[in-house]
């Protein structure tokens, strides 16, 4: 694949990177306080360009992992094997204005469902629908499906990561222990767990994360092969809760600022997705006070406005 510098890339992520010392690196999961928090590195996929679809500009190679991104995919995952019908009678499809991981609506919302599928809690219950035997049934399904979007490129996951995480997200057990005891959830809590956690901490690099935004710009088709990956009806809901929650509670700033499906996770990656035009993934760890990269935030800022990527 061809892959090339950009010079207005390089120096928007110059200008970006002066932000990085107001954020701060995720430290309530142990592994992912050990980054540089001055990194920013960003990859566009031009769905248009066959020969050199791909520019870049700073260490678009560095892996990290995907953090709640990792949600958009499971979602179009579950969505394939259990239906709209199946996936939305557990799951809501309402933003919130609390954080990720609060507990308040499950106790509060009718028969405990979670308001949608980007928040903690509606991750955990969709990660429990990927059809499975087992944890490690499932696990090799999630695996299967992201290395499929990646043209066959084989994924691995950063173990301290999903090791760390394991080990400390009582929360999370909490969230999912609430929604067993009312129906959300059928299996093992330690077993999706297990899955959650792996599912979290897949890496890949921006390029990668910038040619699974191109096949969410496709509506779900392969940008090379053209091949119908994700069920175009499946892509465009995945790509909604992306613009309504996908940004944790600063997604209706983003969607008036940016204006484009994207999906931040803790570990400082963005996906973003230009519908017809582009994939975008970007890695700078410094989060503002939501949890979003700070740096990244202002790239797609910077890049929305000068090419108005806006949908709206």
């Amino acid at each position: 694949m061809g892959c090339k510098t950009n010079a207005e890339l390089e120096e928007i992520i110059e200008q970006a990177k002066i932000l990085t010392k107001d954020g701060k690196v995720a430290d309530y999961i142990p592994a992912l306080s050990n980054v540089d928090s001055s990194s920013v590195a960003a990859a566009i996929y031009h769905i248009d360009k066959v020969s050199n679809p791909c520019t870049y500009a700073g260490n678009f190679e560095q892996k990290f992992t995907l953090q709640s991104i990792s949600k958009v995919l499971i979602l179009a995952l579950a969505l394939q094997d259990r239906g709209y019908q199946y996936v939305f009678n557990k799951v809501g499809m309402e933003p919130t204005g609390d954080p990720y991981n609060s507990i308040i609506k499950l106790e509060t919302s009718t028969h405990s469902k979670p308001l949608n599928p980007m928040i903690n809690a509606g991750a955990l219950a969709v990660t429990s629908m990927v059809k499975g035997n087992n944890a490690e049934e499932r696990w090799h399904r999630i695996k299967a499906f992201v290395e499929c979007l990646l043209d066959g490129k084989t994924i691995t996951y950063d173990k301290e990561v999903a090791q760390s995480e394991y080990e400390t997200t009582n929360l999370n057990r909490a969230l999912c222990y609430f929604m067993k005891q009312h129906g959300v959830i059928e299996s093992d809590v330690n077993e999706l767990i297990d899955v959650y956690t792996k599912q979290c901490a897949i890496e890949m690099n921006c390029l990668d994360l910038a040619r699974i935004g191109a096949v969410f710009a496709l509506n779900g088709k392969d940008p090379v092969t053209g091949e119908q990956m994700i069920d175009n009806e499946i892509a465009r809901v995945c790509k909604t809760f992306m613009v309504t929650c996908g940004m944790y509670n600063a997604s209706g700033e983003f969607a008036i600022k940016v204006g484009i499906p994207a999906k931040s996770g803790v570990s400082g990656g963005i996906l973003g997705v230009v519908p017809g035009k582009y994939g975008i993934g970007i890695f700078s760890p410094a989060l503002d006070e939501k949890g979003n990269s700070i740096a990244g935030l202002e790239i797609l800022k910077i890049m929305a406005n000068r090419h108005h990527f806006s949908i709206f």
